[in-house]
């Protein structure tokens, strides 16, 4: 049973007026810090605009809008990343600890029923990395890579989800 907290979290497709509030979610410098593999210029209105239309018209892209308390509090995914079927969530930072994202990949994972699934995380992202093991993954093992909003290269777990429990 969900606590009041996170039961006020729900998915719905994502809608054009959604874009704005997510451009507006990852301006937040911190917020790219955290995520490290962020856009190359995140105050590129028109880059945000056509990579979302871009995804917004892939079908083998899954994406949700994440909603608590009926307001826009992020989105989730599952795409393919290096050959393999990959989940990852941006959620604005105003909903940070209060259970959204975990709450939100959970119903997520009941959406997607391809397995294994993988997700990446920057090492020093523990919220990430914790929301994650809550809902099943492990970490499997590692990478690293060229984050544009440290500028330097930043080390990853990258971590499975084998089975289709909840």
């Amino acid at each position: 049973m969900q606590d009041s907290k996170t039961s006020n979290v729900r998915l719905r497709a994502v809608t054009e007026a959604d874009i704005p509030i997510f451009f507006e979610q990852q301006l937040d410098a911190s917020a790219n810090f955290m995520a490290a593999f962020t856009a190359k210029d995140p105050t590129d209105k028109t880059a945000f605009t056509a990579h979302w239309t871009r995804i917004l018209t892939d079908t083998a892209v899954h994406n949700q809008t994440i909603l608590f308390h009926e307001e826009v509090a992020g989105h989730i995914s599952s795409f393919e990343q290096f050959g393999l079927p990959s989940v990852s969530y941006w959620i604005g930072k105003e909903y940070w600890g209060k259970g959204v994202a975990t709450s939100a990949m959970h119903a997520f994972l009941g959406q997607i029923k391809t397995r294994p699934l993988y997700a990446r995380a920057a090492k020093d992202n523990v919220a990430s990395i914790r929301v994650l093991q809550k809902c099943g993954f492990q970490i499997s093992g590692e990478d690293s890579g060229f984050s544009d909003s440290r500028g330097e290269v930043v080390e990853e777990f990258i971590l499975i989800r084998k089975d289709y429990s909840r």
